[in-house]
């Protein structure tokens, strides 16, 4: 076995990659990250004993987010790049144990090979190095949350919002991972990661409103102009400012893609005329629709697929993402803009984007427009013209199972509201499902950052009517799952004590059938069915 890994929804076989991703990692760079999550844990280690002597600041705490954040599925396949963050994570973990006179001998926080001795270490400290199964698998749902709360975190920092509580959180985390916790110690790190994970949301949601304003109503362009474009993707709303103002007056428009597409719904974006819409649809069709987009293609994040010849030369990265060859945005200088005026030149030189679709999106449904809509959904519950409100929110995929959101979409009776987020919503929002009383059966909260709303408009509910447990308002939660910020929602969601959660199109490889035996018998977290038996169960509360 070359490598291992489990940590995505399409996992080879529903139990582990062995010889190379599914999403594309190669051997060497899945176990280089496996390297890297080993060398984090070694500085979350030291940096306990830095906390306690309060010799700890949030750098160490940022770089720990953007380096597990650089591991998340689909975000970055530069060897290169990953190899520096090693590099530089064995240096920050010296450092502080020099300044702080550790003497600890685990050997997360002692190995300090050689570049050449990379390749060996990593396959000796890989996911599989734990023997005990239950372990294994506690640890990493506690890694992978921890991931998912990395990249939110991450995102918030770059708008300049940042809580000393989340780092140190994610390093004492981190660091139990490396130590002998009984299951029920383990299981409570789990939860701890759902409790912090909600704050870590609420935080992004901070930065993004603070920044752009409240998400409204919108009605988004799926359709092209005639002006050359530049197709801009992934979930970081920083970039997005720098490229709308970097590209105005240029005759350069600017489209989303995939996750992106709510940067639609914010107020401050609204005010660039060559802010045209959103072109094509969820992540994993890319190869197609970046070959008849035409211009360049920034990823700023997760969600690249291997790139094909069609494009190769006109995309780029920047921020944690990484593609080998691709051209590298580097960041943006303290109090600066990062420099993307490669892409905007090279975009000037392109034909326009090739039409693939016309016609409008609406969305812009975060908890603040739901909540000046409160009186107006209160009363349609009240009233019986709303019997239940469907979460559908997570990922999408390649596989066609997940066909089957598609069709729940279309089968829920016309007297329900689906609330979704991120990016499994192409599997329906472009369906006309109608409304009612004018309030749309598909309110779309913005990217899988945002699900924070869907947790507020739920919290909110349970107050307005005078509910004693989340489980007994008429929401039903039919989650679709791909990577570790899906995974962390889910920590996020059994926190605040909601049940009977359908999860799919499979349940993660990664959870034991102990532990999740663990979830079903405390949460009742379920695998999906058929349609039709799903629809029913929903619509019985079940």
């Amino acid at each position: 076995m070359s490598m291992f890994c489990y940590q995505c929804q399409e996992t080879a076989k529903g139990t582990g990659c062995t010889v190379a991703g599914v999403c594309g990692k190669k051997e060497d760079t899945a176990n280089l990250q496996d390297l890297l999550v080993f060398a984090l844990k070694g500085i979350a280690v030291v940096a306990g004993e830095a906390h306690k002597q309060g010799k700890l600041d949030n750098t160490t705490g940022l770089f720990i987010c953007q380096s597990l954040f650089a591991t998340i599925t689909n975000a970055n396949f530069d060897d290169s790049r990953i190899t520096a963050l090693i590099k530089e994570a064995f240096a920050r973990r010296d450092a502080l144990k020099l300044a702080t006179a550790y003497t600890g001998t685990q050997d997360c926080v002692t190995w300090n090979g050689s570049e050449d001795a990379f390749a060996a270490k990593a396959l000796e400290v890989g996911i599989l190095s734990q023997a005990n199964e239950d372990v294994r698998s506690l640890r990493e749902l506690l890694i992978y949350g921890l991931k998912g709360m990395a990249a939110y975190t991450e995102h918030a920092a770059m708008l300049g919002f940042e809580k000393p509580e989340i780092y140190e959180y994610m390093i004492a985390a981190l660091a139990s991972t490396t130590q002998d916790l009984t299951v029920d110690e383990m299981v409570g790190q789990v939860l701890k990661c759902g409790e912090v994970a909600v704050t870590a949301m609420a935080l992004l949601d901070e930065a993004n409103t603070t920044k752009y304003g409240n998400p409204e109503i919108t009605r988004v362009n799926i359709g092209v102009r005639t002006n050359p474009g530049i197709l801009i993707s992934g979930h970081d709303l920083h970039d997005m400012e720098d490229l709308l103002e970097q590209t105005a007056g240029t005759g350069v428009d600017v489209y989303t893609h995939s996750e992106m597409l709510p940067a639609n719904y914010y107020p401050a974006f609204k005010k660039y005329p060559h802010f045209v819409g959103n072109y094509g649809n969820a992540w994993w069709q890319q190869d197609k629709e970046f070959a008849s987009f035409n211009g360049p293609i920034l990823m700023t994040t997760n969600c690249i697929t291997p790139v094909k010849d069609a494009y190769k030369d006109r995309i780029y990265t920047t921020g944690m993402a990484g593609w080998p060859g691709a051209v590298h945005i580097p960041d943006r200088p303290q109090g600066g803009r990062k420099d993307f005026s490669a892409i905007i030149a090279q975009a000037k030189s392109c034909q326009p984007p090739v039409e693939i679709e016309k016609g409008e999106i609406v969305g812009g449904f975060a908890h603040h427009q739901v909540m000046a809509l409160a009186d107006k959904v209160i009363e349609a519950v009240k009233s019986g013209a709303i019997k239940r409100f469907v979460v559908m929110a997570g990922c999408d995929g390649r596989h066609t199972s997940r066909n089957y959101y598609t069709e729940v979409a279309k089968e829920l009776p016309k007297d329900t509201v689906i609330l979704t987020a991120g990016c499994a919503k192409y599997r329906y929002n472009k369906l006309n499902l109608g409304d009612i009383g004018g309030i749309p059966r598909v309110l779309d909260a913005g990217q899988c950052n945002d699900s924070y709303s869907l947790a507020y408009i739920a919290l909110q509910l349970k107050q307005v009517f005078g509910l004693e447990d989340i489980n007994d308002l008429p929401i039903s939660y039919d989650i679709a799952w791909y990577e570790q910020k899906a995974v962390v929602v889910l920590l996020a969601l059994l926190y605040l004590g909601v049940k009977h959660i359908r999860l799919g199109p499979t349940l993660p490889a990664f959870l034991s059938p102990n532990v999740a035996k663990v979830l079903v018998e405390n949460f009742d977290i379920k695998p999906i069915g058929t349609v039709a038996d799903d629809v029913a169960a929903i619509m019985a509360g079940k």
